[in-house]
């Protein structure tokens, strides 16, 4: 099927005339699952996500693949597509409990793709997805981030004729920041449409709420959840380590952390500070590390297994991520689960669940001196950081674990599949 399946949507049809070629889907995987009864009614959903755990990265889109055992035990059952463009090469799935399959479809490269990948990316899916649903009814679909998978989750649900619900992360509701002016009107009238049409927007935080800015979507805050692995052990005495995780992109603030590290290292000589994660930046944050003189106690320790992460939590004595923009920051509650004290910027999503002072620490973005004291306080004071710790810990334990977040989503299911 080609993608004149899908006739054009409103408010599309100066872009639609380009958007006439038939891709066809590659790349399929799938990997065991098991079942584990509860009292909920039995849920199909389908999963559209970009962002999914594969063999180049166990990581990537963990937040998505963790809540998918826990919502089994609730009696949803998940039925995932992760998806990529072809230009970004191949993904292969791994082992999991749930049941997934990649797919890589056509779109024009970069930016100038976004607005109308959801468009090529259902009309990939359609002939697949209808096949199933016929063999075994779909009740739902649960798209993630508006463009590319909740565009194609708007088309597919018109023809399967079941509801979609949408999640919004963080940086995906701002996508027409990315494209310019031009495309970024295209992708605006996109989302806008997917957001309106979606049974429910699900938010990780109120500050994503806040970036729909659409008074006619059913919007509603669920926030991330975090795994058993993530869980308390005692820290290494000597060095202490201030540890840090996340993608090296300039938002992520490390070159700050670098300079608030370096200032307080006088005052704290004995310890060191882990930084997990790769990117663009790499190059110039060792540079900068080498031009502070502070390489011999920075460890740029690259991408790591979900495994070696926790365990990095536990031997931490700090965690501290002072990003620009995160629409909650899953490693802020990983750390706060394995019972660190987090600290993070003002005005995140976060804030929203570390209380200053009392389950963590919040500084003002680009706060470089004020970092650099809550990072020498904090480690200079065992009792004080072990009380954050704990505080942080229960905070998770009470909230935001998986299993909690899991209940609300099937919660959510339930009355969004009526």
């Amino acid at each position: 099927m080609g993608a004149n399946i899908f006739p054009p949507r409103p408010a599309e049809s100066t872009e639609a005339s380009i958007l006439s070629r038939d891709q066809p889907s590659v790349c399929v995987a799938t990997a065991p699952s098991v079942s584990s009864p509860t009292p909920l009614r039995t849920l199909r959903v389908l999963t559209l996500t970009p962002f999914y755990p594969n063999s180049e990265n166990l990581a990537e889109g963990c937040f998505v693949a963790e809540v998918l055992p826990p919502l089994k035990r609730l009696e949803i059952t998940s039925h995932v597509i992760a998806v990529r463009p072809f230009y970004r090469g191949r993904a292969r799935a791994v082992d999991s409990e749930v049941l997934c399959r990649w797919e890589h479809y056509f779109s024009f490269p970069g930016n100038l793709g976004l607005p109308s990948a959801g468009r090529f990316l259902a009309a990939d899916l359609v002939t697949s997805v209808q096949r199933a649903h016929r063999e075994n009814p779909f009740d739902l679909i649960h798209a993630h981030a508006a463009l590319p998978c909740g565009d194609a989750a708007a088309r597919l649900s018109e023809v399967l004729e079941i509801p979609f619900v949408v999640s919004v992360h963080g940086l995906d509701v701002f996508s027409e920041r990315q494209t310019g002016r031009l495309l970024g009107r295209w992708c605006r009238r996109v989302s806008a449409r997917v957001y309106g049409e979606a049974r429910a927007v699900i938010c990780v935080s109120e500050k994503v709420r806040e970036g729909i800015a659409d008074p006619s979507a059913n919007t509603k805050v669920i926030y991330n959840g975090v795994a058993s692995l993530f869980s308390p052990a005692e820290e290494q005495k000597s060095p202490l380590v201030v540890l840090s995780v996340g993608n090296l992109i300039p938002t992520k603030g490390h070159a700050m952390l670098l300079r608030a590290f370096a200032r307080m290292l006088s005052s704290v000589p004995d310890c060191e500070l882990g930084i997990i994660g790769d990117g663009p930046e790499r190059s110039a944050l060792i540079r900068l590390s080498e031009q502070l003189g502070i390489s011999a106690r920075v460890r740029f320790l690259g991408r790591q297994s979900r495994g070696d992460v926790a365990r990095a939590m536990q031997r931490c004595a700090v965690f501290a991520l002072p990003s620009e923009y995160e629409g909650l920051g899953c490693v802020y509650l990983e750390a706060m689960a394995s019972g660190k004290p987090a600290i993070a910027c003002e005005g995140q999503g976060i804030d929203e669940i570390i209380e200053h002072g009392s389950n963590g620490w919040l500084v003002p973005p680009r706060g470089e001196a004020q970092l650099s004291d809550a990072l020498q306080m904090l480690l200079q004071n065992q009792d004080f950081r072990s009380r954050l710790g704990n505080a942080a810990h229960n905070t998770v334990l009470q909230r935001h674990t998986v299993n909690h977040q899991a209940e609300q989503l099937a919660q959510l299911y339930q009355e969004c599949a009526r």
